[in-house]
């Protein structure tokens, strides 16, 4: 029986990306943009990597575009990741808590939810929360 689990922030937010990356039928249409591979871990979070909407099947990072693809930031704490939900922020909020995550509001404007990824195996259960992300964001 395995009593180690998973604990280190960035390894969980390379697990993540590496699922958003490889997933083409449930997370179709997302993808990691602007990922710092070498992000050092804080106690406020680094931010690791954007997580975007593909258009046109290509990523597209661009700030200056009239609307910002990004639909959520991923971020990195010494024994967490942390996602940071910028589209749909109260479906993520269901989707978190449907899959027993730790979840709560961001205070700012627009709103955002903040999704904890505490270990390895609550990266799969992360998987709810993007594709509710990414359900919510295409029917803009």
């Amino acid at each position: 029986m395995v009593t180690d689990r998973l604990a280190d922030g960035v390894r969980i937010a390379q697990l993540l990306a590496s699922e958003v990356t490889g997933n083409e039928s449930r997370l179709r249409g997302l993808t990691v943009a602007d990922a710092d591979p070498d992000v050092e871990p804080t106690a406020d979070g680094a931010l690791a990597y954007r997580i975007v909407r593909e258009r046109d099947g290509s990523p597209d990072g661009d700030a200056s575009a009239e609307t910002d693809p990004t639909v959520a930031e991923v971020y990195v704490q010494p024994d967490r990741a942390r996602i940071e939900a910028v589209a749909a922020p109260d479906a993520v909020a269901d989707a978190a808590r449907e899959v027993d995550l730790r979840v709560r509001p961001k205070a700012v404007r627009p709103p955002r939810t903040l999704v904890f990824v505490e270990d390895g195996a609550g990266v799969k259960r992360a998987l709810a929360v993007l594709e509710a992300v990414r359900s919510e964001s295409n029917d803009r």
